[in-house]
C-alpha cells in the first residue's frame, strides 16, 4: 500500500505552530505586546525563524505591528468573527465535497484516525487535545481537496475561529456534541462519499455559526 512521505517542518513551520497554539490557548493573551526575542525565547526557536513565523500570523490576523515595540496579539472582534464563519461555510464546502472526491486510500485511514482522535478528547473534556485535533483535521482535509487556491483562503481562518472557541467553549457548547461534528465530517470524506461529506461539512458549520452568533447576541447585541 503506497504512504505518502510526511514533510519535515522547518523551523519558520515550527514556530510558526508553537507561536499559534500559544495564541490560540490564550497563552499570550489579545492585546499583549511582544518582541521578537521575547517571543524566541517563549518557544525556544531562533528570531530569524521567529521572524518568518511573525510574518505568517500578521497575514493571518492574529498579530499586527506595533512600530518600535514589537507586535501585539489581535483582539477578538466578535463582529469579524461572524465574517470569518460566513466565509468558512462556504469553503468548507468545497473542500470537503473535493477531499471526498480526492483522497487517497491512506489518506482515508489517516482520516479515520483522525475521527476517533475527536472522540478520545471529548471522552476526556480535554480542550487543548481537541483544538490540535481540530488543527490536524482542517489541514488534512484541506490537503486532500487538492486544491491550494481554496486551501490558501481558509487557512487563516482555521486559527482564529479555533481560538474564539478556546475562548467561549465552556459557555454555550459542548465539547462533545461539536467533537462529534468534526468526527463525522472525517469519515464522510474517508468513505469518499461526497454528498455525505458536503452535508456533515453544513452541519459542522451550522453548528459553529449558531455558537458564534449566541456569543454575539449576548455581548453586543444584534447586528
Amino acid at each position: 500500500m503506497p504512504r505518502l512521505p510526511k514533510p519535515s517542518l522547518s523551523l519558520a513551520d515550527s514556530a510558526q505552530q508553537k507561536l499559534e497554539e500559544l495564541v490560540v490557548t490564550l497563552e499570550f493573551a489579545p492585546g499583549s505586546v511582544w518582541s521578537e526575542q521575547s517571543i524566541a525565547e517563549a518557544i525556544s526557536i531562533g528570531r530569524t525563524p521567529v521572524r518568518e513565523a511573525i510574518k505568517r500570523l500578521e497575514a493571518d490576523r492574529l498579530f499586527e505591528t506595533v512600530p518600535r515595540h514589537g507586535v501585539r496579539v489581535s483582539e477578538i472582534n466578535l463582529y469579524e468573527q461572524l465574517q470569518v464563519v460566513e466565509f468558512r461555510s462556504h469553503l468548507e464546502r468545497i473542500i470537503s465535497t473535493s477531499a471526498a472526491t480526492r483522497a487517497l486510500p491512506v489518506e482515508r485511514q489517516q482520516l479515520v484516525k483522525m475521527a476517533l482522535a475527536f472522540e478520545e478528547a471529548a471522552a476526556k473534556s480535554d480542550i487543548l487535545a481537541y483544538l490540535r485535533a481540530v488543527f490536524a483535521a482542517n489541514q488534512y482535509i484541506a490537503q486532500c481537496a487538492r486544491n491550494p487556491f481554496v486551501t490558501k483562503a481558509i487557512t487563516p481562518l482555521f486559527a482564529l475561529s479555533r481560538r474564539f472557541y478556546f475562548r467561549y467553549h465552556g459557555e454555550l457548547q459542548n465539547l462533545e456534541s461539536v467533537s462529534q461534528l468534526h468526527a463525522a465530517r472525517a469519515r464522510a470524506v474517508a468513505m469518499g462519499d461526497p454528498v455525505a461529506a458536503e452535508q456533515a461539512a453544513v452541519a459542522l458549520t451550522k453548528s459553529i455559526e449558531d455558537f458564534t452568533r449566541s456569543i454575539f447576541l449576548r455581548d453586543v447585541g444584534r447586528p
